[in-house]
């Protein structure tokens, strides 16, 4: 027995080393070869799979331990929850099985399990039910908290993280991170500025993952005096040389395209991890050379699915939709987890391609991941049957987003407008407005795209005014020269005319308007007095 006990004692620290330095293969062989393994060496090799992303391995290696002579413990359950949470949505099922099995086994009370199920909960989308272990939970820590938070800021109700933010009887670096990040992925970037402001008022002090959160925000805000103070916020409190952030001002630098600043940070590289790869890759991405980052990418010396996301995503927004398209079919052969980005990304690669068998095809590989429960895939399958020629697939994607956000509503006002189905964009409008979703200024300019093509003056005229005297809005270049075309298509020069004067302060407004009133004369006859007019009266 004592040699036994030796040999897993000698053996156990093998395996966790071993998976450490990424020989997995001999991990699960030296495992293997243990003929009466305890529940140390299970648990070891549980985490070694999770420790490395290969969570369906893990969770096979549990089912294997239930039959065995080892009974799971507490830092079985962690650790197999753990590879559920990141496994994402399809594998909630397994993870609500877990929680019943924790339950029986008496393992609900131990906190790092409790913590365990509430992350898992969380990154599976389902806020209310880690709310209910989190009640059910006698006692908490910090990470009990955190998670809970989220869990919350995950699903997008960002009101609910921050009650549970205020009521947190300490507040950690890692709430405050939390918050900022959620704000960040929603490019609201001044309340990340003022969370921020409010951090360095307290004791406690930013990390490098504070200041990576604050520069995303400026990047998808496109916020470059923001970011450029977010910059020099960094340098003064010493974390410019933190790879992190030294990832994120990459990023941010590419996506504003200013490549000289880009290629300084770029420069200051001494060492390349794997998110700096990914940056790496993005960056030339964004810039526009696809060539380069295809070469990062067969350079990495490791790709994980943000590596895989980039290149599809840059693709796409570079106009080369079959690359994408073929680099996802490459994901789908090596293993790769799929996660709602890259899903959103194929999504719109399939969308510019407007072939909807590829569509379709994509759409079952999300549902085989469990994937079509997050609102950025849901808004993203709405736009892709839509470019496909699919309204009634559209549809139904619309109608399966359970929460759904001003995206979700301004994609399906886009759909029907696409394919001249005035009508149920105008229904689907005032349907919006009734369940308390403001519209923007991208909801007015689907409307008034959808009555200017199909001749709806007096319904369009009423959205023109509506978007000031009701919901505040300014009108920008597209709904004036929606509405010239709107006036100009059914014969209301002289009106069409008078409004482009009327919106011609800038010059962005008068040469829209300009041309789509050149266009309306043309079609009724009056093109040289426009021209004329057009000169003495909008160029002065």
């Amino acid at each position: 027995m004592n040699g036994m006990r030796s040999y897993l004692f000698r053996t156990t620290p093998k395996i966790v080393a071993l998976a450490r330095s990424g020989q997995i293969s001999d991990a699960r062989k030296l495992f293997d070869e243990i003929p009466h393994k305890d529940s140390v060496a299970w648990n070891a090799m549980l985490t070694a799979y999770s420790h490395v992303g290969l969570y369906q391995q893990s969770l096979s290696l549990f089912g294997c331990m239930r039959i065995s002579h080892s009974k799971p413990d507490n830092f079985s359950f962690s650790a197999v929850l753990n590879a559920c949470a990141c496994a994402g949505a399809s594998y909630v099922r397994f993870g609500a099985t877990l929680h019943a099995l924790v339950v029986v086994s008496g393992y609900l009370s131990s906190l790092p399990v409790a913590n365990s199920l509430i992350d898992m909960y969380g990154k599976c989308l389902l806020p209310d039910d880690a709310r209910k272990v989190f009640d059910e939970t006698s006692d908490s820590n910090e990470v009990t908290w955190c998670s809970l938070m989220f869990a919350y800021a995950n699903s997008c109700r960002l009101g609910v993280a921050l009650e549970l933010f205020r009521s947190m009887p300490e507040r950690v670096v890692i709430a405050w991170n939390i918050m900022i990040v959620g704000h960040a992925r929603r490019g609201e970037v001044e309340a990340c500025l003022h969370l921020f402001k409010e951090m360095c008022g307290s004791l406690c002090q930013p990390d490098q993952w504070t200041f990576s959160a604050l520069i995303n925000a400026c990047a998808v805000s496109m916020e470059m005096l923001y970011g450029c103070m977010v910059h020099g916020f960094v340098i003064k409190s010493g974390w410019s040389s933190a790879m992190e952030v030294k990832n994120s001002m990459l990023s941010f630098y590419a996506k504003l395209e200013c490549q000289d600043d880009a290629m300084k940070v770029f420069n200051s590289f001494g060492c390349f991890n794997q998110v700096s790869w990914n940056a790496i890759i993005d960056a030339h991405m964004k810039l526009g050379d696809t060539q380069k980052a295809f070469l990062a990418f067969q350079k990495a010396p490791e790709r994980n699915i943000v590596s895989w996301t980039s290149m599809i995503a840059g693709y796409t927004r570079n106009g080369n939709g079959e690359l994408a398209l073929s680099m996802f079919l490459d994901l789908t052969r090596n293993s790769v987890q799929l996660d709602d980005l890259v899903a959103g990304a194929v999504l719109h690669a399939c969308a510019s391609l407007a072939i909807l068998v590829h569509g379709r095809m994509v759409h079952g590989c999300i549902i085989r991941h469990g994937l079509d429960k997050y609102l950025y895939v849901g808004n993203s399958l709405v736009n892709m049957y839509a470019k496909c020629g699919d309204i009634k697939g559209s549809r139904l994607a619309f109608h399966d987003i359970l929460d759904k956000d001003l995206i979700s509503w301004n994609s399906m006002l886009f759909a029907f407008g696409l394919h001249g189905r005035a009508n149920e964009a105008i229904c689907l409008y005032r349907e919006m407005v009734a369940s308390g979703v403001k519209p923007d200024e991208v909801t007015f300019t689907g409307l008034l795209m959808t009555c200017s093509h199909l001749g709806l003056i007096s319904e369009g005229f009423a959205f023109f005014q509506s978007m000031c005297l009701e919901f505040g809005l300014s009108h920008g270049m597209d709904h004036v020269a929606c509405m010239v075309d709107m006036l100009g298509r059914g014969g209301y020069v002289a009106e069409a005319r008078s409004l482009a004067e009327k919106y011609s302060k800038t010059s962005i407004t008068r040469t829209n308007s300009c041309e789509v009133l050149l266009g309306a004369c043309y079609a009724h006859g009056g093109y040289l007095f426009c021209i004329r007019k057009q000169c003495i009266s909008l160029h002065g």
